[in-house]
């Protein structure tokens, strides 16, 4: 099934994108599935030029070198996630708690649903340090969590408090997240089960 969807994304991706200046856009998302499909390291750009529909040498005009694509699709999907998690944070209601247990659940089935793009993300993070992009993208996603936590508690807690809360938060999920995609979640992870887990895990991180 997930076969099959990935080859309906290479099918929808537009032809002719590129012929309008979006030449750089149309092989990032061509890599995007290619990384679903095979892995970082499974392709060679030659192989996103063709599934793009362009010459070999097309790629070049935008990109130094495949690292230099494999890097914008990581980028790519920090920022999507990112969105994803503030839409979701924004979006709930109700309990206190509630945009809390929504960027949880939002993490979690980013990585369920684009996988490779999600191991590429945190596989890059050893370059981090020295890469102040890929710095930025990062603590602009990280700012969400923070900005939630910060709601929660309010103005009287000190930065370092809020980090420190922050930190435990994306460490459990973080750690969720990857042992369900690595399939060494044994637990019963029905969509219940997983947002009381979530609730669950908010509790006991902000109401310590």
């Amino acid at each position: 099934m997930r076969q099959k969807k990935l080859e309906q994304d290479v099918e929808t991706i537009p032809r002719t994108q590129y012929h309008h200046g979006d030449l750089r856009a149309h092989l990032i998302e061509t890599v995007r599935i290619l990384v679903e499909e095979k892995g970082a390291d499974g392709f060679s750009i030659s192989e996103a030029a063709r599934r793009a529909g362009v010459s070999s040498a097309a790629p070049y005009k935008h990109f130094s070198d495949r690292g230099e694509i494999v890097r914008a699709v990581a980028l790519a999907g920090i920022d999507r996630m990112r969105d994803q998690m503030d839409a979701a944070a924004k979006a709930a209601t109700g309990d206190p708690l509630a945009p809390i247990m929504a960027l949880g659940l939002c993490y979690a089935n980013f990585a369920r649903t684009e996988p490779g793009v999600f191991r590429l993300m945190f596989g890059l993070t050893k370059d981090h340090d020295e890469d102040p992009e890929l710095q930025a993208h990062g603590e602009a996603c990280f700012d969400v969590v923070k900005r939630e936590v910060r709601t929660f508690l309010g103005e009287g807690p000190p930065d370092q408090e809020i980090e420190r809360r922050s930190y435990m938060l994306h460490m459990f999920v973080h750690g969720h997240a990857f042992l369900e995609i690595d399939g060494k979640n044994h637990l019963d992870m029905s969509a219940g089960q997983e947002a009381l887990l979530m609730a669950d895990l908010a509790r006991r991180i902000m109401q310590d």
